[in-house]
């Protein structure tokens, strides 16, 4: 499962864009099935909720993209839970996006293996700090490259046993970085062809994200080699789509919105399904379908059963994949962010405004055929009232709090990305993934978890941490409830910020560090929940230290 981050639905020459050529991904829609009218969400962890689960994001919990809101609940049975369960081996490479605490991480969600990182986006590509099955580590190389490696060594691994890998890609997502193999064929490439608003487009910016999709092709043509080398291609399922629309104004076949927008051009993604022998080469569906299909129709097509309890949203596809002849009942599906909700059915979308259009002739959305097909018009409109009421609803209990401790994992990470603070320290940018806290400079201002702890147990601290010479000597201290860790900070660490040499384009998230670990010591949690808080006895400096995170291991 090739799942790739931010490329739009017109991201591939398959597609017809002539501003790239992605070969690799082209050759998968002529050995297999492509899918004309494919659906996800307008971001990134809601997506991935819905492929995960079969079941609309908002039965899961999914509201946000970070500080916790990004997390499925816990009672929710994953594609992974399923053919785990049927005895494939399981692993996942890349952006998670949907939790970091045990359960809610990647080894609690059915995936035996996992490498990469858990937040929405990350701030480096290159040699970044990852992790693995939770333990911190450095990665090798251009991350996708690096992801593609492990999920080929996986491969290699269980080439005698059934498989799942999920491969979840963050490019193009920003930071807008690749390989100089790739930017130097784009730093300077004219572009053909134009977004329908090409006074709005960023043509520095489009050019990275046509060379980090070639890069994503170059990748998938890796993946596809390997499997033929290993006699494996025949009995492998191969499926690629995307996680949203565009991350920026480019071609995107004349539909209108980009990431973010329940518009066409915001949800719709290309899905390909190749395996040979089994799905007919070339076979083009054009029968509507979504995210939250993918569970019911790939255990369906691989002859396992579903294993959870709860109603799916997805249906199985197999009919449309493996019968020639197949009936297909129209079907409504729902694409929702922030509070807008948009429907589709085989022929019309109605807009989260309730204008109506025709997409078969008007893909553009730049008619509203509301007027002349008000039964049409009415009959979407209720059926959108009828989802925010029994799917929106599902929404209404947030209180989460982040977990700490489990018998079956030992780490556990309670990142900067997830913290409140009191006072003034700043983050280092409004988006909260992948961010650190500066400016602290006061013995009252605090940084703050709402923590349940699972496990009572002695706990091994480390802080990961920057700060200059000449502010060392500050004394921190951990609580929570009656359980109480304090150190000081005995060593400088002052490295400058990273990204902007590796960036082609200037980024609008945070820059990161190489944040230094320190081990503060063991405390004794007991369970419970209550407010985890950092906070500064003593400043010796002008300030504390930039914080990064902490990193819990369980040692009884």
């Amino acid at each position: 499962m090739v799942l790739t981050d931010d490329q739009g639905w017109g991201d591939l020459s398959l597609h017809g864009n002539c501003n790239l050529s992605t070969p690799r991904i082209d050759e998968l829609a002529g050995q297999g099935a492509c899918f004309d009218r494919f659906y996800v969400c307008p971001v990134c962890s809601p997506t991935r909720a819905e492929f995960l689960t079969g079941r609309y994001h908002p039965r899961s919990g999914v509201y946000s993209t970070s500080a916790g809101g990004e997390r499925m609940d816990l009672d929710e049975v994953t594609i992974a839970d399923t053919f785990k369960a049927a005895g494939y081996a399981t692993a996942a490479f890349g952006k998670w996006h949907n939790g970091m605490q045990f359960p809610y991480h990647p080894n609690g969600r059915g995936f035996d293996e996992y490498y990469g990182f858990c937040s929405g986006h990350w701030g480096q590509y290159f040699d970044p700090i990852l992790e693995h099955n939770g333990a911190l580590v450095r990665g090798k190389g251009f991350v996708i490259d690096d992801f593609t490696q492990h999920a080929i060594n996986f491969i290699s691994k269980h080439k005698n046993r059934p498989f799942f890998v999920y491969l979840p890609f963050n490019t193009p997502h920003s930071p807008m970085q690749v390989t100089d193999r790739w930017w130097n064929k784009f730093k300077n490439k004219p572009l053909e062809l134009h977004n329908r608003d090409p006074q709005r487009e960023n043509v520095p910016h489009i050019r990275a994200a046509l060379a980090m999709c070639e890069n994503i092709d170059w990748n998938v043509g890796r993946l596809l080699d390997h499997l033929h080398k290993l006699k494996l291609s025949e009995n492998t399922i191969v499926v690629y789509f995307s996680d949203n629309g565009p991350n920026g104004v480019r071609w995107n076949a004349d539909m209108r919105g980009r990431k973010g927008s329940t518009d066409e051009g915001g949800v719709r993604s290309p899905l390909l399904i190749r395996w040979p022998r089994t799905i007919s080469a070339g076979l083009r569906i054009e029968q509507i379908g979504a995210a939250v299909d993918l569970l019911p129709t790939l255990a369906n097509i691989a002859g396992i059963p579903l294993v959870s309890r709860k109603q799916l949203d997805g249906i199985s596809l197999k009919p449309l994949l493996m019968e020639a002849e197949s009936e297909w009942p129209d079907r409504i599906l729902f694409s929702h962010w922030r509070g807008r909700v948009s429907a589709r059915n085989q022929q019309y979308r109605l807009d989260h405004q309730g204008r109506l259009y025709d997409i078969g002739q008007d893909p553009g959305q730049r008619k509203d055929v509301g007027p002349a097909n008000a039964e049409v018009r009415t009959r979407l409109a209720s059926a959108v009232a009828e989802w925010k009421l029994a799917v929106l609803s599902e929404l209404d209990d947030q209180d989460r709090p982040f977990l700490v401790g489990d018998s079956e994992f030992v780490y556990t990470q309670l990142p900067a990305s997830d913290a409140v603070t009191n006072g003034n320290i700043r983050r280092s940018n409004r988006f909260p993934n992948c961010s650190f806290f500066t400016n602290w400079t006061s013995s009252k201002e605090t940084i703050e978890w709402d923590v349940l702890v699972r496990q009572a147990g002695r706990y091994r601290v480390e802080l990961y941490y920057s700060c200059p010479a000449a502010d060392v000597g500050s004394t921190i201290q951990i609580r929570h409830d009656e359980s109480v860790l304090t150190a000081t900070i005995r060593k400088g660490h002052d490295p400058p910020l990273i990204g902007a040499a590796d960036d082609r384009v200037p980024r609008s998230e945070s820059y990161v560090k190489d944040f230094r670990p320190m081990k503060l010591g063991v405390i004794e949690l007991e369970q419970g929940r209550h407010p985890l808080v950092l906070s500064a006895l003593e400043i010796l400096g002008k300030q504390v230290m930039d914080f990064q995170l902490l990193l819990f291991t369980r040692i009884d």
